[in-house]
């Protein structure tokens, strides 16, 4: 792998704990940052390069923390486009026992492929619905898209034991046993799980709520998890209907529930987290629970406002994830960035959060939830992961006496100019390099449009 040198950068900003630095170079070395230094002396040799950054914002790369990438295939149906959690759940299911192995792996493109676009550059995915038709490998499928985008990936392996039989949501046909989702889920561990340095691939272990899945198996999967020392993730109060759940068939709150199964500490993620009170907030500071903030689902669904604003101050790690897309209704992570901030500011007030407390949450605060050491900051020695926007647009003009809260106040189109990825561009000039946007897109509409229709392949 060669070198590449962003010169003379307008604005780079390292971390949120350093003042940003103007009109210096970035050189990256293989896959990691070499040196961030003003006038850099740089011959380029073959298979080197040069871009020119003299009008381009350079920001770590964004990390999201909860997505579902099959949900691009079922967008904005005007069935849903104004239910709540519980109801929308329940229509959806029956469109997505279509999955099938097309479905899963040109959704994970398409949901990267956006995401990569908007400065993404590592992502996780809650992947829960396995019917009974598929019987390919999922995660390996995910994968495969990963490595062709060029994407930083920790999809989870999700599951469910619970359908409408057992009093869940689903259909009997996309559920599993326990028996069979443990056993996967060490295969998946196995098989992809990388703890190196600079790790292109992690696995979550993921049940996806406590009204989908066993007590038992929420145990079963701590205790796979922390045998081979990975993550693991879960809805968690979303909801009131939720909350109302948990204490009707459990007799204990949500996180209570968690806390009995030992589904809490500084391995777990839970997505949402809006329904805490001021109990639960200290308990998930004195274990260091981390929550994956999804603002924009939450204001689709009505969900509620996440108590980001208090949680930050008490120490607990927010990150932030674009979730759906069937309750986003997309994948843009710059746009996410920006709706936090302002779904703060009408609970808590105009001085709520600021642009940097959000940059953190974006990067730092996500790459720490997925546990990718190296990545979140632009360091020398840290993975070459970033997002360089162009802002000498129109849409940009006027803006620029901060040209970083310039991405989150201003602009409309949320695209880099380049994402680069352990090294490698993987968006120039605002197109993805690894496929065909053209061909991806006749594509993913073709399978949404045979899974509406509900006609298997």
């Amino acid at each position: 792998m060669g070198k590449t040198l962003l010169k003379n950068c307008f604005y780079i900003l390292k971390s949120v704990h350093e003042e940003p630095l103007r009109g210096y170079d970035l050189l990256i070395n293989g896959n990691r940052v070499d040196r961030i230094e003003k006038n850099i002396s740089f011959t380029p040799g073959s298979g080197d390069r040069v871009i020119d950054c003299s009008t381009h914002v350079v920001v770590p790369g964004f990390v999201n923390t909860h997505h579902h990438f099959y949900q691009t295939l079922t967008r904005n149906l005007p069935a849903v486009q104004n239910a709540k959690l519980f109801d929308w759940l329940v229509y959806l299911y029956e469109i997505w026992k279509f999955l099938d192995e097309d479905a899963v792996y040109y959704s994970s493109l398409l949901a990267m492929g956006e995401l990569l676009k908007t400065g993404c550059t590592t992502s996780t995915d809650h992947h829960y619905v396995y019917p009974q038709n598929v019987t390919g490998d999922i995660m390996g499928l995910q994968f495969k898209a990963a490595e062709q985008l060029g994407m930083r990936f920790s999809p989870t392996r999700g599951s469910m034991s619970l359908s409408k039989k057992d009093g869940g949501l689903p259909p009997d046909t996309v559920v599993q046993t326990g028996d069979e989702i443990l056993k996967d889920s060490e295969r998946v561990i196995e098989q992809y799980h990388d703890d190196s340095e600079l790790s292109m691939r992690k696995i979550v272990l993921a049940p996806c709520s406590p009204f989908s899945v066993t007590e038992e198996l929420m145990k079963d999967s701590v205790e796979l998890a922390r045998k081979y020392g990975v993550r693991l993730h879960t809805h968690l109060a979303e909801t009131k209907d939720e909350n109302d759940f948990c204490v009707e068939v459990y007799g204990r709150r949500p996180l209570k529930l968690m806390e009995d199964t030992g589904f809490i500490g500084d391995d777990v993620f839970y997505a949402h987290g809006i329904h805490f009170n001021d109990d639960e907030l200290k308990l998930l500071s004195d274990t260091g629970t981390h929550i994956a903030h999804c603002p924009s689902s939450n204001m689709r669904l009505g969900s509620g406002i996440c108590r980001v604003t208090e949680m930050l101050p008490a120490n607990i790690n927010v990150a932030l994830g674009v979730d759906g897309s069937a309750s986003n209704d997309t994948s843009d992570m710059l746009g996410e960035m920006r709706n936090a901030l302002l779904l703060q500011r009408v609970h808590y007030g105009s001085d709520a959060v600021n642009a940097k407390d959000i940059f953190k949450i974006a990067t730092e605060n996500g790459a720490k939830l997925l546990n990718f050491e190296k990545a979140g900051r632009l360091e020398e020695g840290w993975a070459a992961d970033m997002a360089v926007f162009n802002i000498n647009k129109m849409e940009y003009a006027g803006s620029l006496s901060d040209p970083l809260a310039a991405l989150i106040f201003s602009g409309y189109n949320h695209g880099t100019d380049y994402t680069i990825v352990n090294g490698k561009v993987v968006v120039e000039h605002g197109n993805l390099v690894g496929v065909d946007e053209a061909e991806l897109t006749a594509k993913a509409n073709e399978i949404s449009d045979r899974m509406i229709k509900g006609v298997e392949k």
